[in-house]
């Protein structure tokens, strides 16, 4: 196993920081749980509500610990888009979400996600960062997804949790739709750089 060191890549997948997006994807059977089995949507709530917060954490730790590795690369926003996507499932299911937006917001995610699945396994695609709009609309809709969740449950400020929601979530909306849009040509340029790469 090599050794951490400040800066540089490790070359395991016994880090901290995936140890830590492994926790996050393990709460995701709690979330159905609460929402379905106890049932209780104010607890489901404020359990995808922290899970939300805590989207920053691992790559804060990997970088802070030098404990990057190409395995979290991969394993921590794939886990992020599957507990994005069974959540707007399971929360339309239950009937606290708009079918409407709910769909809206899959259609994208999906489309985005099978695009830079292929990109990268078939094209060769190079890795490029996420935009500060994409990364702004991802966090519009990661707390507006909880807020809608929490405006059908029984908390007494339930109707403001409401407002909130839509107040981030049509704007996160619009904004993830541009963002894909704008992501077109840097998934070209990120495919003909990774051609050109030995």
């Amino acid at each position: 196993m090599e050794q951490v060191v400040a800066g540089r890549e490790v070359d395991t997948i016994w880090t901290i920081p995936n140890l830590f997006t492994l926790i996050r994807l393990l709460c995701l059977p709690l979330f159905l749980w609460l929402l379905f089995g106890l049932p209780s949507r104010q607890a489901a709530a404020w359990l995808l509500g922290g899970l939300c917060a805590t989207d920053w954490v691992d790559g804060y730790l990997a970088r802070r610990l030098g404990q990057t590795s190409e395995f979290g690369k991969k394993f921590d926003p794939t886990v992020d888009r599957l507990v994005f996507i069974v959540s707007i499932i399971a929360i339309m299911i239950n009937g606290a979400m708009p079918i409407w937006w709910g769909t809206a917001v899959l259609a994208r995610e999906i489309a985005v996600g099978v695009t830079m699945a292929i990109a990268t396994l078939f094209f060769g695609m190079a890795r490029f960062d996420v935009t500060f709009l994409g990364k702004l609309a991802t966090f519009l809709l990661m707390f507006a997804v909880p807020g809608f969740l929490m405006a059908e449950s029984s908390v007494p400020a339930a109707d403001w949790f409401g407002i909130a929601a839509w107040c981030l979530g049509i704007p996160g909306l619009i904004l993830s739709y541009y963002t894909a849009w704008d992501y077109v040509p840097k998934i070209r340029d990120g495919i003909r750089a990774g051609r050109t790469d030995p």
